[in-house]
């Protein structure tokens, strides 16, 4: 591996982590990232590279949350607590995957570029500071995710979809989503978190049948060095995140995503 070949895949295993649970758009900051980081002149590898990342991130909730989601661990009562969990994940998902198999040639054949990822980057940046300027989390809200509902998973899950198009993040759709229906802020981030886990892993391994698995041993490094880097980092988010929630709001995210929209904007009209 040359140190150019282990320098971009730091950085590209570091941006996956910060931005997968961040709502900022992972795929959006791959999309752009793809436009100046050349990792192979595979697509094929690229792609795959891609998959095996967001992998480490998803491995990341696991880890961090394992006592939550391991449901044959503790009393009866909170194993029987752990599977409602597991089956109110798989509702919320129902929607995504169905969408997933309908719309998915459609959107990474005409969606996937710079100017689909700034307009959604702006157009939910600003959704992000109005929703967060009119709405007030009721003392009322969810705060335990036994409380959740399946029709409530099921309309997060719905809302999950809007993430298919490019540059609208899976996290902004989810939180807000939760949000909106009844979740204080630590729920909903943390019903987000595992959401991803049925939602990615679908959408990796429906992309490792197109692309396959046969790489070169320089490859496979390059494979292990990125799930390595992005496992580790989005650990590092996650936690940082929840901290956040507990006395802050989504605002900075909204200014974030507006400002990186503009600039991107800018950049494509004079390139």
């Amino acid at each position: 591996m040359t140190a150019l070949l282990f320098l971009k895949t730091l950085l590209l295993g570091l941006i996956e982590g910060i931005t997968e649970f961040l709502p900022i758009s992972s795929t959006g900051h791959m999309i752009l990232a793809d436009e100046f980081i050349k990792l192979s002149e595979s697509q094929t590898f690229t792609a795959a590279f891609e998959v095996f990342i967001q992998s480490g991130a998803i491995l990341a909730v696991v880890v961090l949350f394992w006592g939550k989601l391991w449901p044959v661990a503790g009393t009866k009562q909170e194993q029987r607590n752990k599977w409602l969990l597991w089956a109110k994940i798989l509702v919320a998902f129902i929607p995504a995957a169905v969408a997933g198999v309908l719309c998915h040639g459609f959107i990474e054949k005409y969606l996937f570029n710079s100017v689909t990822v700034a307009t959604t980057l702006i157009f939910y940046g600003i959704i992000i500071i109005l929703f967060e300027q009119s709405h007030r989390i009721k003392e009322s809200a969810l705060h335990s995710i036994d409380d959740l509902t399946f029709r409530t998973a099921f309309f997060i899950g719905i809302i999950q979809c809007l993430a298919m198009i490019p540059g609208t993040s899976r996290s902004t759709a989810t939180i807000l989503g939760g949000l909106f229906l009844g979740l204080n802020r630590i729920l909903a981030a943390e019903f987000s978190f595992f959401l991803s886990i049925p939602t990615i892993t679908a959408a990796g391994l429906f992309q490792l049948l197109e692309s396959g698995v046969a790489f070169s041993q320089t490859e496979y490094l390059v494979l292990a060095l990125g799930f390595a880097v992005s496992f580790l980092v989005a650990a590092a988010v996650i936690k940082w995140l929840m901290r956040y929630l507990r006395k802050n709001s989504l605002i900075p995210f909204g200014w974030y995503r507006i400002i990186l929209g503009i600039i991107v904007l800018g950049w494509w009209f004079t390139k």
